[in-house]
């Protein structure tokens, strides 16, 4: 009698795949920014009449109101000979740093219902608020001042270096400015009100209708600390070759900058879901 033939055992399973869990969407940054930069134009920009007009007159009308008001009661400007193009180099610098600085100081709060959303951090509102208004100043600014050297009777012997200095320099600027006061203003809500009494002199303290060599000493030794002086200053090197502007430090105001931007990141981080959860 013949034992039975004892059961085969079934053959090897291959080890199991482990379940995807999603794949990674690729450049997952640059698309929530660019979507936050669009929907910060159409908010911007496209509820208004005019839209972009309107980014191009503002500036344009405050340069007009300068130079006639300021050529009724003074000859020539300060350099040169152009109330125009001396007041456009004064006050772009100035317009392009107050834009940063303030919208970058309100995006979180402008951002906050999106910032539930896991895609959403709070480093991409500040870029996109960041590189919309550096664009739209910058472009404008071009415009503006492109359109003064076609229309005045000027020999101006444009230097590009300082000018995009300035320029680069006054993006920092309001970026560091501008991330430091999005905390504070999350924190402590009367710090807007505060922020806004304490820099109201700022128009009248940046160089945009005087230069900084034709000031007492005691004015100068208090204004050298504002680092918008060094900026409007800088802008002027690049269009009158005569003015020296010996004062300028590019050291000042690039580790003001950095310091600013970093301490505000910083503290970004630390207390940003405290600001969202208010």
């Amino acid at each position: 009698m013949t034992s039975p033939t004892p059961p085969a055992f079934p053959p090897a399973l291959p080890p199991a795949r482990p379940v995807p869990q999603g794949t990674t969407r690729r450049f997952a940054t640059q698309r929530t920014v660019m979507a936050l930069i669009l929907r910060e134009m159409s908010t911007q920009y496209g509820r208004t009449p005019g839209g972009y007009l309107w980014a191009v007159l503002e500036p344009l009308a405050a340069i007009l109101f300068l130079s006639i008001g300021f050529s009724l009661i003074m000859r020539t400007p300060a350099l040169g000979t152009s109330f125009l193009l001396f007041y456009a180099t004064g006050f772009l610098p100035f317009d392009l740093y107050n834009r940063i600085s303030n919208t970058t100081g309100r995006a979180l709060n402008f951002s906050k219902p999106l910032l539930k959303y896991p895609a959403v951090t709070w480093l991409d509102t500040i870029m996109a608020r960041f590189f919309l208004n550096s664009l739209t100043s910058t472009i404008v600014a071009i415009l503006l001042l492109g359109g003064i050297l076609a229309t005045i009777d000027s020999q101006a012997v444009l230097d590009p270096a300082p000018i995009l200095s300035a320029v680069g320099l006054t993006m920092l600027l309001g970026l560091g400015v501008g991330t430091l006061n999005c905390v504070l203003l999350g924190l402590f809500p009367l710090w807007e009100v505060t922020w806004s009494i304490l820099t109201r002199p700022l128009f009248l303290a940046s160089g945009i209708f005087f230069l900084y060599d034709d000031l007492p000493p005691l004015a100068q030794n208090i204004l050298w600390y504002n680092p918008l002086m060094h900026v409007t200053g800088l802008m002027r090197t690049g269009f009158y070759p005569t003015y020296s502007g010996a004062y300028i430090s590019l050291p000042y105001v690039i580790l003001l900058s950095m310091a600013l931007l970093a301490m505000g990141l910083i503290l970004m981080g630390r207390y940003h879901q405290d600001i969202l959860n208010r």
